[in-house]
């Protein structure tokens, strides 16, 4: 781990390493046979753009945003730079004017977006990247000039990258002597610890997606590439374009995904959105290979989908209005494909396509400079809170529990928005039935694959790592049924054999959805016809399957599912920004009796953050109970000073006689005012034995009174003897110096297995506890071990229960205190 740490250190020697390449290859040219063969310069290249992506997430996430957009901004570069260089080597681009026309839409994107970077490095004072920006800025300028004058030579593209080695050797021998000095030295410039400070401290005032500029450069490539055609830049849109447009498409996805690791659920929607645009981009380029003709566009899902970005934009306008009239580009665009038959390859598009770009440019401008720079362009942030301020029914979500995760700790904010408008993406693309004899010539497979299947992985992903194990199953089920009989029905892969195994297959899925509606009536009512309406999209695919489809119903299923979709869109988002619900998914249809009780009326708290424990503390001082994480299996405490907190407990759990409630303490100066209550060798047996996972039971004495039970004292323990222990855990203890001594009991009803997760807290408790401190899995699944101690001054002792720590180390505890 720390080898690949000191990696995320040093990815200059990368770029340096792709620039020599470069940079040997332009010195070259000239040359009948280039020194480098193109393949495998490009597969050079590919390798060298996963080190910098790698290189530029590992960093982003510790803050250093000018670094990391660098290293990505280069990353997509080489790797599309790399694919086109791989495509010329195969022969692919034979034509003349291919390589060039392949070529050039990336080259003026990266020239454009490295020089932004180049620009605010030089203005924030980050000289070394600045330079490094620059002169890759300048290698694509002489690269373009070169392509269509014969007054450019090579040389000077070689020159530039050969800069780009010179600084990025210096930067990374200042990197390898901070590392193996320690952090003692650093040449100027090098430094990025001192860099990211100001970065850090607007991390804390609120969230900071720095991945956002990454994803604005990456649509200015896909514009660039059918700019420069409406422009007369590139003579045709052909294959040689595709890797330009599909490695933005993988990068966004991964953009997406980042978004959501920084909290920001409005970009990340749209970054999943543009995702779509260029996917389906690049699979129109690719028309040649199965048809001579241009594709066709499915008007609906594009109305639909201009739809959803408005949406978008209007929320998004919410929090920055800047951005949120970026995204009425997009809606323009989608409504100009709509009108144009032939889609991207029409004049309209293109031309709105030139407006993104030049859009993209500005707004990444803007978002890198007022990541790095104290003084900020105005983007009016802030401007529509201000005007909701005053309104009592709209109010929108701040602070730290903006994104708090479903159960627990997450780190990535929630994508349910996302699935569901890619559901309704996905139903109204099957609206277009297309020709049986030619079943690509409409273009609906990107739509169904990329958003139905590709995205709805992801969310259902995300969910998954949120805690919503019911949410994110349907999502990724969902997703497999895209697409696998997307690809079936919509690519013309039907035949009589293949039609009755998909039939088969589309039968198979039925029934586990059948499942899932029957889980939803559990979970709320907008989840339930969300399942259930998704049965109707089952059949549709069925019956074509079996060549029995009816006039109409693709429409209505569409629709219907789309609806629902929708609705469950709208809620989503609406609260996500807002607090209160807005648009409520309902109650669960069918409610069992402590089964998700906690999840409306009790609180989860990460156990990671002291704040939650301090939370939990609070609660517990004021006579609450909590289910907490512990060295073994989850509890159920109370403070020891709070009779009602006590009897709360006991009450909650329906205690049986025989399994009285425990005591737990952090240390022993908690019982010090009573040690003269207990016998020596037993004190002594105490210290040596704890903390740990045993418990050891007592005699019941004087000493109890100390406590402040009062009457609840009852409660805990027998008559005759009390179970204490000092956990072995550092979140609990922390906890028990906060509050005091608390009584403790296993977190589920009495005779049911203990539990180890706080997700079976919430499904056991949830309704009769006041919050969770929730950890996860518990760090074992065996309860502590018990120990009777109640005649230990005539030198033995027994076992009640043998857990975790077997009887021949707590044996061998007592014999070393009795030796003389």
């Amino acid at each position: 781990g720390q080898s690949l740490q000191a990696l995320s250190c040093f990815p200059p020697p990368w770029s340096h390493t792709g620039s020599l390449l470069l940079a040997v290859h332009f010195y070259s040219l000239p040359r009948a046979a280039p020194l480098i063969p193109s393949t495998a310069l490009g597969v050079l290249l590919l390798i060298l753009s996963s080190l910098l992506a790698y290189a530029g997430i590992r960093r982003s996430l510790r803050n250093a945003s000018l670094f990391s957009s660098l290293c990505l901004t280069m990353s997509v570069f080489w790797c599309g730079y790399g694919v086109v260089f791989i495509l010329g080597g195969q022969g692919v681009l034979n034509d003349t004017g291919d390589f060039r026309n392949a070529l050039v839409p990336g080259l003026v994107t990266f020239t454009l977006a490295l020089f932004i970077i180049a620009v605010v490095g030089f203005l924030c004072r980050e000289v070394i990247l600045a330079m490094i920006a620059s002169a890759v800025s300048l290698a694509s300028a002489h690269e373009v000039a070169m392509h269509y004058s014969t007054a450019f030579g090579s040389s000077a593209v070689a020159c530039n990258y050969m800069i780009v080695c010179l600084v990025g050797g210096y930067f990374a021998l200042g990197r390898i002597l901070y590392f193996l000095t320690k952090e003692e030295i650093a040449l100027p410039g090098t430094d990025l610890a001192k860099k990211k400070t100001h970065e850090q401290m607007q991390s804390t005032r609120g969230s900071m997606n720095h991945f956002a500029v990454s994803g604005l450069i990456l649509n200015m490539l896909s514009a660039s590439v059918f700019g420069c055609r409406l422009l007369g830049v590139t003579g045709k849109l052909f294959i040689g374009q595709v890797p330009w447009l599909w490695a933005a498409g993988i990068y966004q996805i991964g953009i997406c995904i980042l978004s959501y690791r920084t909290m920001d659920v409005l970009m990340a929607t749209f970054f999943g959105f543009t995702s779509i645009l260029k996917f389906a981009g690049g699979y129109c380029l690719l028309y040649p290979i199965w048809q001579p003709e241009e594709p066709s566009f499915p008007t609906p899902f594009l109305v639909v989908f201009s739809i959803l970005f408005a949406v978008l934009a209007l929320f998004l306008t919410l929090k920055s209005p800047v951005d949120g009239l970026y995204l009425l580009f997009y809606v323009a665009y989608c409504i100009a494909l709509a009108c144009s038959p032939k889609g991207f390859f029409e004049g309209g598009p293109q031309g709105v396509d030139v407006a993104i770009f030049v859009a993209s440019a500005l707004m990444t401008l803007i978002h890198l400079y007022n990541v790095k720079a104290s003084a900020k362009i105005p983007t009016g942030k802030g401007a529509a809170k201000a005007l909701l301020a005053r309104s009592s029914f709209l109010k929108i979500r701040e602070g730290a529990d903006l994104h708090a995760p479903y159960l627990g700790y997450s780190k990535y904010a929630d994508a349910e928005v996302l699935g569901y408008a890619c559901s309704v993406l996905a139903s109204f693309a099957m609206t277009m039935t297309g020709d049986p004899q030619a079943p690509l010539a409409t273009v609906v497979i990107p739509w169904v694959v990329v958003a139905g299947g590709i995205l709805k992985l992801l969310g259902g992903s995300v969910a998954f790592a949120r805690g919503k194990t019911l949410e994110s199953s349907v999502f990724i089920l969902y997703a497999v049924m895209w697409i696998i009989w997307g690809l079936t029905r919509y690519g013309g892969l039907y035949g009589t054999t293949r039609s009755f195994h998909a039939a088969v297959g589309i039968i198979a899925f039925m029934l586990f959805n059948g499942f899932i509606v029957f889980c939803t009536l559990f979970l709320n009512i907008a989840w339930f016809f969300y399942s259930l309406a998704f049965l109707l999209i089952a059949v549709s695919f069925l019956l074509d399957a079996i060549h029995a489809l009816p006039a109409g119903y693709d429409i209505a299923a569409t629709l219907i599912f789309g609806l629902v979709s929708f609705y469950c869109f709208l809620s989503a988002l609406l609260n996500s920004i807002f607090e209160g619900s807005c648009l409520p998914m309902g109650r669960p249809i069918v409610q069992l009796s402590g089964v998700g009780g906690g999840m409306t009326k009790c609180l989860h708290l990460p156990a990671r953050k002291a704040s939650s424990v301090k939370r939990i503390a609070d609660i517990l001082k004021n006579g609450g109970t909590c289910g907490i994480p512990t060295d073994t299996v989850y509890v159920l405490v109370a403070a020891c000073n709070r009779p009602d907190a006590v009897e709360k407990a006991h009450h909650s759990k329906r205690q049986a006689q025989d399994r009285p409630m425990s005591l737990w303490i952090s240390s022993l100066k908690q019982l010090e005012p009573a040690k003269h209550l207990f016998t020596p060798l037993l004190w002594d047996f105490m210290e040596a034995a704890w903390p740990s996972p045993i418990s050891l039971v007592v005699p019941r004495g004087e000493w109890v009174d100390f406590l402040g039970m009062k009457d609840s004292a009852k409660y805990v323990g027998t008559p005759q003897s009390i179970a204490i222990r000092i956990p072995d855990c550092s979140v609990t203890t922390h906890l028990i110096d906060l509050v005091g001594p608390i009584v403790v009991t296993s977190a589920n009803p009495t005779g049911e297995a203990d539990t180890t997760h706080h997700n079976q807290v919430y499904a056991k408790l949830g309704d009769k506890v006041d919050a969770v401190l929730c950890d996860g899995p518990s760090p074992e699944n065996i309860a502590s071990t018990v120990v009777d101690c109640t005649k230990i001054d005539s030198g033995n002792i027994a076992f009640f229960r043998v857990g975790i720590i077997p009887k021949s180390q707590v044996k061998l505890t007592l014999i070393l205190l009795l030796l003389p």
